[in-house]
């Protein structure tokens, strides 16, 4: 199927002691949902605990969840776990159900969204990894309004790591670019792009040139677009 086993064995060790009856009958199962064999195997390589998940408690509840909370038509469950196949190896009273009720407390009305685009954060612990993300927000200055409203606006702040993404993209939006919090309350966006390849980069051009550029067209407008605008503002 093209699942690395070492892989496999490594991240879920009772596959060695799983029949192949068992895992058959799961494959059939899902297959049952739509899911095509093809998709299989990039499922599996990402959650081979899959395979030794018990139907009926496991996986049974995922696609219950999805039809009745997500609203998913069962002709796209295949869409919504290839988006996610960590669907299916979250407990949906312990993990879908909070996440969906506290993304919905947020404002979060979109279901399509959550289902096919934003699903991570479905996935992703309330208490470990969405709320200390708002947190930081508001450490940064936001008021809370503000925190809720730039997530709504750029679900994939959520994802995005405090360490890695947010303190070093921040510093240098202060102390180099000099912005402003109303700025990044407007175009949350900004923390979604390379600090190396493009922020830096595009903002020693607009120092260079002296051309004063809104933070969302710095950093949203294609090369050709970006070099035209310096060439027109700098003329």
């Amino acid at each position: 199927m093209g699942v690395d086993s070492g892989r496999a064995l490594s991240l879920n060790p009772s596959l060695r002691t799983a029949t192949l009856d068992s895992i058959h009958s799961i494959i059939s199962f899902l297959q049952s949902k739509g899911i095509h064999q093809k998709d299989m195997g990039r499922i599996f390589g990402m959650c081979p605990k899959i395979l030794t998940s018990n139907i009926k408690n496991d996986l049974s509840p995922v696609f219950q969840f999805l039809s009745r909370d997500l609203n998913v038509p069962n002709q796209n469950f295949r869409r919504a776990i290839n988006k996610c196949p960590r669907f299916l190896v979250s407990s949906v009273r312990d993990q879908l159900k909070p996440a969906l009720f506290y993304l919905q407390r947020l404002g979060f009305k979109d279901l399509e969204a959550l289902a096919y685009q934003d699903s991570v954060l479905l996935v992703s612990n309330v208490e470990n990894t969405l709320i200390p993300k708002l947190e930081y927000l508001k450490s940064l200055g936001f008021s809370k309004e503000d925190a809720v409203g730039m997530v709504l606006r750029c679900p994939g702040l959520f994802t995005f790591s405090v360490e890695n993404n947010f303190k070093p993209k921040f510093g240098y939006f202060v102390e180099e670019m000099e912005g402003k919090l109303e700025e990044l309350k407007e175009f949350p966006q900004y923390f979604a792009f390379s600090l190396e390849k493009r922020i830096k980069p595009r903002h020693k051009e607009i120092v260079e040139s002296g051309v004063k550029v809104p933070l969302a067209l710095l950093l949203k407008s294609t090369d050709e677009e970006f070099k035209e605008f310096i060439r027109c503002g700098s003329g």
